[in-house]
């Protein structure tokens, strides 16, 4: 069945650009977003350099301005994403920043992200954060889990809220359900990695299952997809990471972690979320539309896309737009496809 939609806004993506454009750049990045669905994207700062002063912002906006898909810029919430200094939120805001966020580090000191979460919520911005402790070994469950409750707890005693980046475990959408519950202004999302596939991948791709938080059990997949249903994760977002293919083909322990995602995530997630009946497909789109647009405070526009909701279809390289093709949803079969994407700029 074919269907009409709003655009697609996917509030977590890596560009590379500047200082890793031979991973992906802001056209190919673009031309990848338009092919998944997405008329607006939101750029994560951890580029080279990082995006970190209103300068650097509102040249990075001035270069969007020609593009075919919409791009806005996050600015990073510590000089340097260093996570010692705050940078000036609110001369960010003014230069066009969409939101904050130091996503790729993890604020460690409780008392910056604090001063983060007062400062963001004085100038009206999101903070999007990174809740994982990249200290403790092999990323398990716990580094994510006592960061989670950690942040939590630190936007509660603030009284500002909060975006908690890719959950991946039961426990942690366990917490920020209680949170909410219990008050806390707690919005989150997770990615399409997170409730397709387990950490059992990594013996079948190697290398290009390695992803930052990493991919967890099943009970943890069943966990997300039973808070995506019970509108405990607000977003479905891309954390769309590209690498090159001989970045990849290195070793687990040397080996970057991501996987790209524009041209996948919404096919992914119709195919796992939507056909499996865990989500009615009016809560599948609030995910990618509706809940986005009001995090970031974004004004309606006229961009459409148009998905036939039942075609099955077989992703191949050959059909990838982004420089890079690290991605475990090559020979995977989907259900629902884009059609058209339309961004009336």
């Amino acid at each position: 069945m074919r269907i009409k939609a709003p655009g697609l806004i996917d509030i977590h993506s890596h560009l590379r650009d500047p200082g890793f454009e031979y991973k992906e750049d802001i056209q190919s990045g673009s031309l990848a977003a338009l092919t998944g669905g997405y008329t607006t994207i939101v750029c994560m700062a951890n580029t080279s350099p990082v995006l970190d002063t209103p300068e650097r912002i509102r040249a990075q906006i001035k270069r969007f301005e020609t593009l075919p898909a919409r791009l806005c810029q996050a600015a990073a919430a510590t000089i340097g994403q260093q996570g010692r200094e705050l940078t000036d939120f609110a001369a960010l805001k003014s230069a066009g920043a969409a939101a904050i966020s130091d996503d790729g580090q993890a604020i460690l000191d409780a008392k910056v992200m604090y001063d983060a979460l007062q400062a963001a919520k004085a100038v009206g911005l999101p903070l999007m954060t990174h809740s994982e402790d990249a200290r403790i070994p092999g990323r398990g469950a716990a580094a994510e889990e006592y960061m989670v409750a950690r942040d939590l707890t630190l936007a509660k005693y603030a009284d500002a809220p909060v975006h908690i980046q890719h959950v991946t475990t039961a426990k942690s959408a366990d917490l920020i359900r209680q949170a909410k519950r219990g008050g806390t202004a707690v919005t989150c999302e997770t990615c399409a990695h997170y409730f397709m596939f387990t950490e059992d991948l990594r013996r079948v791709k190697g290398a290009i299952a390695k992803v930052f938080p990493p991919l967890r059990t099943q009970r943890d997949v069943e966990a997300i997809i039973e808070a995506l249903a019970d509108g405990t994760i607000d977003i479905i977002a891309t954390d769309h990471a590209p690498h090159s293919r001989e970045e990849k083909a290195r070793d687990w322990d040397s080996a970057p972690g991501g996987m790209i995602g524009l041209e996948t995530t919404f096919a992914a997630s119709l195919t796992a979320l939507y056909h499996s009946g865990a989500l009615t497909l009016p809560q599948l789109l609030a995910k990618f539309t509706d809940n986005p647009r009001e995090l970031l405070g974004l004004p309606k526009t006229d961009d459409y896309i148009e998905f036939d909701s039942d075609e099955e279809w077989t992703l191949t390289e050959a059909d990838i737009k982004s420089k890079s093709s690290n991605s475990p949803f090559i020979g995977i079969t989907f259900r629902g496809r884009i059609k058209e994407t339309v961004c009336v700029k």
